[in-house]
């Protein structure tokens, strides 16, 4: 079921995506993790405020003021916070959307489980020469969009019936959205044209620790119960660590994988670690309760105790004696052949 909000040609000089699009202002140095292609695992900052203070504040006021473009029809909030991580993920990685390397625009292009649709829309903004497609189970994308961006519901586990392949298939955020992630990496492959490339960027769960895990620790235990409550619901948190064999089982070849850092706090040392930091934290801060509530309610844990112990848990991603970071995985494959440009 597809359907385009786009403006009318007649109206587009009324709106203007560039002076809506969502950016974030800094100074190049917070980007460098150093000689790497990526940052290393993080080090412990014996002064872990100092920095901070610099960046905190224009940071805090970029993470909640979220671009107001959107008309949303449930549930703001957290359409808020999915933009916010939309922007975690970007900044990750230098303020880009994607770390597959394109000489060219490409033709197609499919953003699948979109949610908010606000990754499609900037694709399709930075390049115009793309028809690109966004994909989800709710319609909850803005009304306003570049005459080159639409937008379909549709559920990816479903069988793929699009009418032309693509040259670029997008996926963020998968973790724990399919029942077989590897059927949905084989049908994607199908619906890539030859020399199509692929790339999933996710995070892998149980959060990772400098030092001895903090096993006395809300946030250590806040882990550990929730991957044992999405597993009962049966889905995994743990799929990243499958990607690149789903990726190579498909067929696709020239994969690259790249493994970036997300500290829970700014303990971690360096400003880029800092400011992946407060978006992390401001992201998880706004989400904890809602996918408590839902994965610990199934262990059998009252609204009640689950608030109470998601309280605790935030303290801890406050709380700069623990050093905890989530692993966050980019991997992008080639289809093998050439792409035609028609």
């Amino acid at each position: 079921m597809a359907y385009s909000s786009s403006l009318d040609r007649d109206d587009a000089t009324s709106f203007s995506w560039a002076s809506t699009r969502t950016a974030v202002e800094q100074d190049p140095s917070l980007l460098s993790w150093g000689s790497g292609s990526q940052p290393s695992v993080p080090s412990i900052d014996d002064d872990a405020q100092t920095e901070t203070r610099s960046i905190s504040g224009s940071i805090r006021s970029s993470t909640m003021s979220i671009d107001s473009r959107y008309f949303l029809p449930n549930d703001p909030a957290e359409q808020e916070r999915l933009d916010l991580q939309h922007q975690l993920f970007t900044i990750a990685i230098g303020n880009k959307l994607n770390i597959t390397p394109f000489a060219e625009d490409p033709r197609r292009v499919l953003d699948i489980a979109t949610g908010t649709g606000i990754w499609a829309i900037e694709f399709a903004v930075q390049h115009p020469g793309s028809q690109v497609v966004g994909t989800d189970l709710s319609p909850i994308q803005p009304q306003f969009l570049p005459e080159n961006c639409t937008f379909e519901i549709d559920d990816a586990e479903d069988e793929w019936a699009f009418s032309e392949p693509f040259d670029f298939i997008h996926g963020r955020a998968l973790m724990s959205c399919f029942n077989d992630p590897a059927s949905v990496v084989r049908q994607a492959f199908a619906s890539l044209a030859p020399g199509g490339v692929m790339e999933f960027q996710d995070a892998l769960f149980p959060m990772s620790y400098v030092g001895d895990p903090p096993t006395g620790s809300a946030l250590y235990r806040w882990n550990e119960l929730m991957v044992e409550g999405v597993a009962r619901l049966g889905r995994s948190w743990s799929n990243v660590k499958n990607y690149r064999r789903y990726f190579e089982e498909a067929g696709f070849e020239d994969i690259v994988e790249k493994r970036f850092y997300w500290p829970t706090s700014p303990w971690a040392k360096g400003l880029y670690f800092k400011l992946v930091a407060t978006y992390f934290q401001e992201d998880m801060l706004a989400g904890i309760e809602g996918m408590s509530l839902k994965v610990l309610g199934g262990l059998g844990m009252s609204t009640e105790q689950v608030r109470g112990f998601v309280e605790e848990v935030k303290r801890d991603l406050r709380d700069t004696n623990v050093h905890a970071y989530l692993t966050v995985t980019y991997i992008y494959g080639r289809k093998p052949g050439r792409t035609s440009r028609r």
